[in-house]
């Protein structure tokens, strides 16, 4: 039998296939074919995905024969050959890069384009899943790893940065974009207690479980139990008025925001000791940043949304010692302040914005027209606010073996260093610092998280809505020097009341929680090339925060 490759070839970009049944009958004349007579060319057509390869054109030989396999004519059996190897090596590069990086030769978009909402088309933290929603853009990744080429790239980076002041959206602007939240959270809460709490009517009854369709209990085995206390508690915590029931909503009275391996945890560890101090159900509920736009694990996709009251459930258990307190206090016929007070800390508060390209329009050149901090400023203008920073060389290096899986070494995070200031750069060339760093597709196209080391670009967005004295930022390097001194001033900025001694022990004398695992310590510190590079990146920023800071320390020139 045989088979006229001309007509299979060229129908399969077209046809899908179907049509190249024609050329596989027996009566088929391969010297009368109407395609084979047009031109002695293959035209090797590629599917879509490969659309990054041109179309591979191959001579065919008329006058060999060759009585071999399929009986094809070397020439065409040999051109065929070489394409199927070209597409089985740009398809093994796809493969070996992995979704986030995308095949080695496509452009990486930075263009912002409209939303799809296809929950199924989703991945915040893979980028190639979303590439086809964004005009792409031209870049060239050569992969430069020395230390001069690298500097011009840096030097590239900083003649373009400008810390341009951010104006902050209007109060009906906001509404619109929540309007089911600010539907549940009022505009005035109870004078006697220092966290933004108020009562809220239970419409429920005693066989009513109020956390049935709670999305933190649902999708977190690890809280289950506590919601399993709180069901059996709740009905004795209700207020009973007029022959109504009431509960208690309280938001937090202060937030750790950031950074992410900067010693957040083991400040919230130390933190929670105190007999003042009472944090949400969940560590890091990251319901700002990710859960309210239905974000449970960045890779996942899109899920529903967690509604506001699935965030307030996780303070009931420290609504419930409020509350106790407050009726203590009205049966003694007292009206003290609370001194109870509220805390969340969700690392990603400072600086993750990632979803609000898919869930806000209006966007000016590329950046955000909504940030959390609004939101937060909306319903709490006096909330406080503690930031954790480290040397953002360290930091990243850090973040690096934490999270990175397999092949980690410092030749590999000095290859993604490299990799992600390129793409760093090029984003530059076309957008502002502020649309770069809250740039969702550059940020989930880089290697290494290198804007979560731009402490002062968000800082600044902070403080154009809240004042500089509601935000305490730290240092780990001075929190792991002298915890007892970072601890007190924690303390102070709080305005929580005296401890005794043996409670300060306890809180500042535990071992630090979070360390580095023996088996990322083992592979030792980064290359002292990769350190120069990220110095140079990082010192213009450096520079900025402490000159916002008046603190010189946060230069980080001894680390």
């Amino acid at each position: 039998m045989r088979h006229c490759i001309n007509c299979c070839i060229q129908l399969l970009s077209n046809d899908l296939h179907k049509q190249c049944l024609r050329c596989r009958g027996p009566n088929h004349n391969n010297q009368k074919c109407s395609v084979r007579k047009q031109e002695n060319k293959i035209p090797l057509c590629v599917d879509k995905q490969m659309n990054l390869l041109a179309v591979l054109e191959v001579r065919t030989d008329h006058n060999e024969s060759w009585n071999g396999f399929f009986c094809l004519r070397k020439g065409k059996l040999c051109s065929l050959i070489f394409g199927l190897i070209i597409m089985t090596l740009v398809m093994a590069s796809y493969i070996l890069t992995g979704a986030r990086h995308g095949l080695l030769l496509i452009p990486l978009p930075f263009h912002y384009g409209d939303f799809t909402s296809n929950p199924n088309l989703m991945d915040n933290e893979s980028l190639s899943d979303m590439k086809h929603h964004y005009q792409p853009s031209e870049i060239n990744i050569s992969y430069v790893k020395d230390y001069p080429s690298m500097k011009l790239i840096i030097d590239a980076i900083t003649s373009k940065i400008e810390f341009i002041t951010r104006k902050s959206p209007v109060l009906e602007d906001l509404k619109k974009q929540e309007l089911h939240m600010f539907s549940v959270i009022p505009n005035k809460f109870l004078p006697n207690s220092k966290n933004p709490c108020w009562y809220e009517e239970y419409r429920g009854n005693t066989t009513t479980d109020p956390y049935t369709t709670n999305s933190y209990a649902l999708y977190s085995k690890r809280f289950r139990t506590i919601f399993d206390y709180l069901r059996k508690v709740f009905w004795n915590h209700l207020y009973h008025y007029q022959d109504k029931h009431y509960r208690l909503r309280c938001l937090p009275h202060f937030y750790i925001i950031g950074q992410p391996k900067c010693g957040t945890t083991d400040l919230y560890d130390r933190l929670r000791l105190h007999p003042d101090v009472r944090f949400s159900a969940i560590k890091e509920p990251h319901w700002w940043t990710r859960k309210r736009f239905g974000i449970i694990r960045l890779r996942d996709g899109f899920h529903d949304r967690y509604p506001v009251e699935d965030y307030l459930d996780l303070f009931d258990l420290a609504a419930h010692q409020i509350q106790g307190v407050l009726q203590n206090d009205v049966t003694k016929g007292h009206n003290k302040l609370n001194h109870i007070i509220i805390g969340e800390a969700s690392a990603s508060t400072m600086w993750d914005n990632n979803a609000w390209v898919f869930f806000y329009d209006n966007s000016t050149d590329g950046e955000p027209p909504f940030l959390i901090q609004d939101f937060i400023h909306a319903f709490q203008p006096h909330a406080k606010l503690i930031i954790m920073l480290r040397d953002p060389v360290e930091r990243l290096y850090s973040d690096y073996l934490y999270f990175a899986s397999v092949n980690k070494s410092a030749e590999d995070f000095h290859e993604k260093v490299a990799e992600s200031l390129q793409l760093f750069e090029n984003c530059m060339l076309d957008y502002s610092l502020r649309a770069c760093v809250y740039n969702n597709t550059l940020n989930n196209a880089m290697p290494v998280r290198l804007q979560v080391g731009l402490y002062v670009v968000y800082l600044l967005d902070w403080l154009t809505v809240f004042d500089k004295d509601q935000i305490l930022v730290l240092r780990l390097e001075d929190h792991a020097s002298n915890v007892k001194y970072t601890m007190h001033m924690v303390f102070q900025f709080l305005d929580l009341g005296p401890i005794s001694e043996k409670q300060e022990a306890l809180i500042t004398k535990s071992p630090a929680s979070n360390t580095r695992r023996p088996e990322d310590r083992n592979l030792g510190p980064m290359l002292p090339t990769t350190k120069a590079i990220l110095r140079d990146f990082y010192r213009p920023f450096n520079t900025k925060l402490a000159q916002v800071l008046f603190d010189d320390a946060f230069l980080w020139k001894k680390t």
